[in-house]
C-alpha cells in the first residue's frame, strides 16, 4: 500500500513564488546555507508556466503565507495560470527590486538566481537572499495545516448541472462523469487519484 497523503506530514510552508510577469503557489522552499546572503532553493513543477519565466529571470521573490492569509490569494496563484489571467490584477503587491510581493504576507525574500538543478518532475532554483523583510508577526501556515483546511481556504466555484470532480492538492475543477484513468492535473500535475467528487 502507497499513502501518498503521508507527504502532507513533511513540515513546510506555504508561499507564494513570484518572478517577472508570473507567479504561482509553493511549498518545497529551504534554506541551504547560512551567512548574510544565505542560498534559498524553491522547487518548481517543470508543467508550471512560472517554471518557463523563472529560467528567463535574474531574480524570485518568496513571500510568506500565514494561517490567516486571504483565500483568494490561494485561489489566484494556485489554481490558475498566468497564460489565461493577470494573477496580480485583483491582488494587493508591493514592489521590491522590481519584483512583486503579496502586501497580505508575513513577509518576503528576494533572491538572484544563482543555479538550477533538472529532475524528473521539477527544476530546483537556488538563489542569493539580497532583500527580505517581515511585514508581521504571525503564525505561518504550514503545508500540513494547508491540507486540513483546504476546503475553507480555497474558494472553489463549480458550474451548475455538471459533475465536478476538485483536485485535492490544488483545487482544479475537472468536468466530466468520471475522470480519466491516464488524467494529471494541468496545475500541478497529480494522477486521478487526488480527486474527489464535489457533492
Amino acid at each position: 500500500m502507497k499513502n501518498k497523503n503521508i507527504t502532507w506530514k513533511i513540515t513546510q510552508g506555504m508561499y507564494v513564488l513570484t518572478t517577472n510577469n508570473g507567479g504561482c503557489m509553493v511549498d518545497a522552499i529551504s534554506q541551504i546555507s547560512a551567512g548574510d546572503n544565505p542560498l534559498i532553493s524553491v522547487a518548481v513543477m517543470k508543467s508550471n508556466y512560472t517554471n518557463e519565466l523563472m529560467k528567463k529571470n535574474t531574480k524570485f521573490a518568496i513571500s510568506v503565507l500565514g494561517k490567516n492569509v486571504d483565500g483568494d490569494i490561494i485561489t489566484t496563484f494556485g489554481m490558475n495560470s498566468m497564460r489565461d489571467i493577470n494573477k496580480f490584477e485583483n491582488i494587493d503587491t508591493t514592489e521590491v527590486e522590481g519584483l512583486k510581493v503579496i502586501s497580505n504576507s508575513l513577509g518576503y525574500m528576494i533572491c538572484e538566481i544563482v543555479d538550477s538543478i533538472e529532475n524528473d518532475t521539477h527544476t530546483l532554483f537556488i538563489g542569493r537572499l539580497i532583500e527580505g523583510d517581515i511585514f508581521k508577526e504571525e503564525e505561518t501556515m504550514s503545508y500540513a495545516y494547508y491540507q486540513e483546511h483546504k476546503e475553507e481556504l480555497i474558494k472553489v466555484k463549480t458550474e451548475k448541472n455538471k459533475t465536478a470532480w476538485i483536485c485535492t492538492i490544488c483545487g482544479y475543477v475537472y468536468y466530466g462523469d468520471d475522470v480519466p484513468n491516464d488524467y494529471k492535473c494541468p496545475i500541478c500535475n497529480v494522477d486521478k487519484t487526488f480527486f474527489k467528487r464535489k457533492k
